[in-house]
């Protein structure tokens, strides 16, 4: 017996009027998976006053989103990310899905229920969901004790002077105008909590997938690198990133996968209102028996003008195949293509 479960990265269905639209191409595709995780990068709540796009906060419409969600087959959503803000927005949404019978995590009325994992059963395999956001509004936006908001996973950076050769490239700071080393790292102490939640959870579940929403453009930082590890060696067996919107390398971690960055799989309208530009995002899927991962592998997808998300012809993505082979290549991933599949296997 075995279980397949499907990652998408980045929703945001703020402006959708039909809810057969987004997902319609991907109907079939969708619904050969048992399970599929994915980013909610929107809330499902409407404003009692006029909203302007210019402030933060993707407000979608409740029923048109819930019922593309469910088109798209989507049973769980991660809720940790940096456009769920808002006490009234978080809790709207979350009473949205709760009404439509979709699981989520990552925010809450408060921290409990912000962190609280969604445990589901599907072919006699048990999966345990968890979210964090290292990517946030630094006032009244992680949940606390008392207070509504997201699951945070703090990191923190510094910047610091090349006075030693650390890259061929990159002289040391005797010349004038050189630029400083950004370092990056996860809290010790909000690392720590999830290590313990994944050791808890992994008790009472064969598999544990971690969804987390970071990043800043093309490269992987450090504490990407070193939250992604940790997970792991706490017993995590998926981590699937999101945030920058761009398709990132994937790694091989003691035989687990970790997808740094799925980019976007439903994202028409973004921040300003402006309409997102001719993106290419990823989409994992996992074949699980009950002891083990037996197969990875993912599609490239895109969206049209008409907002449909659809899988890429990869004879026509060379140039995000080639650069994406190359930089997993680097963190003990191997890459090749069968058909329209891209398939991931240890290096």
């Amino acid at each position: 017996m075995t279980l397949k479960i499907t990652l998408t990265g980045d929703i945001n269905l703020m402006n959708v009027v039909d809810a057969s639209i987004p997902f319609r191409l991907m109907k079939d595709e969708l619904q050969q998976s048992d399970l599929v995780f994915s980013n909610l990068e929107c809330c499902l709540y409407e404003p009692e006053h006029t909203h302007s796009v210019n402030n933060e906060g993707f407000y979608a419409n409740p029923i048109v989103a819930a019922n593309a969600l469910k088109n798209g087959n989507i049973k769980v959503v991660s809720l940790a990310n940096n456009v769920n803000y808002g006490h009234d927005a978080i809790l709207k949404s979350i009473e949205e899905l709760d009404k439509v019978g979709l699981m989520h995590t990552g925010a809450g009325e408060n921290k409990d229920q912000a962190i609280k994992p969604v445990i589901l059963e599907s072919q006699g395999i048990k999966i345990g969901f968890l979210a964090r956001t290292s990517v946030y509004w630094n006032t009244h936006h992680e949940a606390q004790k008392d207070s509504s908001g997201v699951a945070v996973l703090r990191g923190h950076t510094a910047y610091q002077v090349p006075s030693y050769k650390v890259k061929a490239e990159i002289p040391p700071f005797n010349r004038p105008g050189i630029p400083p080393i950004v370092v990056t790292w996860a809290d010790r102490v909000y690392l720590e909590e999830l290590v313990q939640q994944i050791k808890e959870l992994k008790k009472s579940c064969d598999f544990v997938v971690i969804s987390c929403h970071w990043g800043l453009w093309s490269e992987v930082l450090e504490y990407m690198t070193e939250i992604a590890h940790a997970a792991i060696n706490a017993g995590a067996d998926v981590i699937f990133g999101h945030g920058p919107h761009l398709s990132l390398p994937v790694e091989i971690y003691c035989g687990k996968p970790i997808f740094y960055g799925l980019g976007s799989f439903s994202f028409h309208t973004g921040h300003n209102g402006r309409k997102h530009g001719n993106w290419v995002g990823e989409m994992p899927q996992i074949i699980l028996s009950k002891e083990k991962i037996e197969e990875i592998s993912f599609k490239l997808i895109r969206h049209n003008n008409l907002n449909e998300t659809y899988c890429c012809d990869l004879d026509q993505e060379t140039e995000t195949i080639d650069d994406l082979i190359k930089q997993s290549a680097n963190k003990n991933c191997e890459l090749h293509v069968s058909g329209q599949s891209i398939i991931v296997k240890t290096r």
